[in-house]
């Protein structure tokens, strides 16, 4: 699997390219206030179906203006499905019921453990994945992080909470999905030639079928519609599962993807401020505390703190650093 040029829909230069990396941050920052107002009148299976209609709707039509080629073959497209199910449709149904009983900032600092959790998995079913010194730091200092997230101590102490306990268990479940997803996206489509759009289009199309039929069963109740609720529906499918990620794309073809993977810093920022903002949310201190602490985690792991190295005879430092692989850090944005 391949990013080429043709994924780039604009000339992705200057200010332009800067607003489509904000813009890309924002959205999925922004993503989870949409999906805790859409709770509020659809069920989480409903907000999941017209998050990915409207998603797959506007990549599809990406995909007839640029006159790109579907996958072909029955495997390929099994592959695929595969994806869309881990990627899409079981962790976008996690985030969704946790979002009734949490605020949507602490949703967006879980979601910010992606990269550990895809580092997690990686290890695991990835023969060509070692466990190294810097990366063992990481898991730990990320542990550590969650810990001080979800406060433990709390729940000792409040037995009548255990719902907002199991929130919190909910959100890592879908940060796990999509660790799933990324190493299987790696173990299963490499070699082939189809391009980050295409490849978005195709899984996030299966995952609407497969909510589609899913639905009947696990998305029956009430819907109660408001300008509010199908504002947010339209953005988290149209821009948040469509557009921002083409903008995405575009900062990858033109920074490349270490630079552009730093937008997974930014997501948690934006969750937190607009949920205070707009929802009116109280953030706690040890939940800000533990973010930060699992964005460090996430830095150490991919080998972007460590201490300057100085050539041996030379005394000066070289400020090398060794970062992970692309896959990796561009696989940690398509999570929202």
């Amino acid at each position: 699997m391949s990013v080429t040029s043709r994924s780039t829909i604009s000339d992705g230069h200057g200010a332009g390219l800067g607003a489509q990396y904000l813009g890309a941050a924002a959205v999925w920052g922004a993503s989870f206030l949409f999906i805790k107002v859409a709770v509020g009148g659809l069920s989480p299976a409903q907000v999941v179906l017209g998050r990915l209609f409207f998603g797959a709707l506007i990549l599809a039509i990406i995909m007839l203006v640029t006159r790109r080629r579907w996958p072909r073959g029955l495997r390929v497209w099994g592959h695929l499905t595969a994806i869309g199910a881990l990627m899409c449709v079981v962790p976008f149904l996690l985030f969704s019921w946790a979002a009734q009983y949490l605020p949507a900032g602490l949703s967006s600092i879980y979601n910010a453990t992606t990269p550990i959790a895809t580092m997690l998995v990686a290890l695991a079913i990835l023969p060509d994945e070692r466990l190294t010194k810097i990366k063992t730091a990481g898991l730990f200092v990320a542990a550590g992080g969650v810990i001080l997230v979800a406060a433990p101590w709390d729940a000792l102490t409040d037995t009548a909470n255990g719902t907002f306990v199991w929130a919190q268990v909910a959100c890592l479940g879908g940060t796990t999905c999509y660790g799933l997803g990324f190493s299987y996206t790696r173990r299963f489509l490499r070699g082939h030639d189809y391009d980050a759009i295409t490849v978005s289009a195709s899984q996030i199309g299966a995952g609407a079928i497969i909510i589609l039929l899913l639905t009947p069963f696990i998305g029956t109740g009430p819907v109660t519609l408001n300008p509010g609720i199908v504002g947010s529906i339209l953005i988290l499918g149209g821009v948040g599962t469509g557009i921002a990620y083409i903008w995405y794309t575009n900062v990858i073809n033109a920074w490349g993807s270490t630079m552009a993977s730093t937008v997974t810093y930014l997501t948690p920022i934006g969750g937190v401020i607009l949920g205070v903002m707009v929802l009116g949310e109280t953030i706690r201190w040890n939940q800000i505390a533990g973010g930060t602490v699992v964005i460090i985690a996430i830095l150490i792991g991919q080998g972007r703190l460590r201490p300057p190295q100085r050539r041996r005879g030379t005394g000066i430092n070289t400020g090398t650093q060794k970062i992970g692989h692309d896959e990796d850090q561009s696989a940690d944005i398509k999570t929202r």
